[in-house]
């Protein structure tokens, strides 16, 4: 007997997740992978889990719930896969943000007015996989209507590329974001260049990868950013900016789509353009490019998706490729989109 499967738009989210478990369990079932009932313990998980590390996996709403959890509480899964629950959010109020940071390290704030904080890890309080967090507003001092716009992990390095909605990139000194910033320190006019939407750590050498929402993309050299900063892209109309990131030439770029399907983009197949400013070329054939991260064979990839769930899979199931496709299925949805990506190198 065939159902149709009815539209689950409107049904909240504890209902479509518990709907998309009985489907799992049904195709399971299909397969012929039904588990033997004598056992009451889980199931294993596809891999073992790694050593405990200091690195964690920072996730947060877009009006700042957050948390963090160790990396190694994440296990892998197949590329392709359903993911398990992460942040608790309210419906009208779901993930936004992914960020990989060492303990060590900590992250960076920018709001969408261009201040930044840092913040250091161990003012997080740490939760489980499934877990609700806690207020972004309590740990930093926001004016009223100011979210966060970015997180990145603080990695200390030569120079930091900050990418504006609008295109812009803004080229300041890594030692800037360093112990001495004072919280809330302006990096930038919003007026002129609009909100920031993503950051990166460069050496300054090398190039800058830009990616927009329609999944256009500008490759150029780190060197031709001035200080005072530049435009990066030139937009097509409706679009605007989503990643930037720094890339080499024998480097790859992992670029995932709303609807859970992604690819690694070789930069040997991607020529870098003469000058920033430029128009994008396809690196991703998408309707919705959600974000993209300099990625090696060797890195894990993390995805989270509006419902809350998150995914971990390794980068070399994701084949590279020199050309724009439409990429391979990365994680599975059913009346849910990603939201965010993180890269994490496992050799740390």
């Amino acid at each position: 007997m065939e159902i149709e499967r009815p539209n689950l738009d409107n049904a909240g989210p504890a209902v479509r997740a518990y709907i998309e478990a009985l489907e799992a369990e049904l195709e399971r079932l299909r397969q012929g992978k039904r588990q033997p009932r004598a056992s009451a313990s889980p199931a294993a998980p596809a891999e073992p889990c790694e050593p405990p590390t200091t690195v964690n996996v920072v996730t947060a709403s877009g009006s700042g719930s957050i948390k963090r959890t160790p990396r190694h509480l994440y296990s892998r899964q197949r590329r392709g896969g359903m993911g398990v629950f992460d942040l608790q959010t309210p419906e009208d109020d779901p993930p936004a943000f992914l960020a990989i940071a060492d303990e060590s390290e900590g992250l960076i704030v920018i709001t969408d007015r261009a201040r930044a904080f840092r913040l250091p890890l161990e003012t997080l309080t740490e939760f489980p996989v499934n877990g609700r967090g806690q207020s972004l507003a309590s740990l930093l001092s926001l004016n009223d209507g100011e979210r966060p716009a970015v997180l990145v992990a603080n990695q200390s390095g030569a120079y930091v590329a900050i990418l504006s909605q609008r295109g812009h990139v803004h080229w300041m000194a890594g030692h800037l974001l360093g112990e001495k910033l004072l919280p809330g320190t302006i990096l930038y006019d919003v007026k002129k260049l609009g909100p920031p939407v993503s950051a990166c750590w460069t050496p300054g050498d090398g190039d800058l990868f830009i990616a927009t929402r329609q999944g256009l993309a500008i490759r150029f050299s780190a060197r031709q950013v001035p200080m005072r900063g530049c435009l990066g892209i030139r937009l097509e109309r409706d679009d605007t900016t989503v990643a930037i990131t720094a890339v080499q030439e024998d480097g790859g770029v992992f670029l995932l789509g709303a609807d859970g399907k992604g690819t690694i983009r070789s930069m040997s197949g991607f020529r870098a353009n003469k000058s920033p400013g430029g128009g994008g070329k396809m690196a991703l054939k998408t309707d919705c490019l959600v974000g993209a991260a300099t990625v090696s064979e060797s890195d894990d990839v993390f995805a989270i998706s509006r419902l809350g769930k998150i995914i971990r899979f390794q980068a070399a199931e994701v084949p590279p490729k020199e050309g724009a496709v439409q990429g391979v299925s990365c994680m599975a949805l059913r009346a849910d989109e990603v939201v965010a990506l993180a890269v994490s190198s496992v050799e740390r």
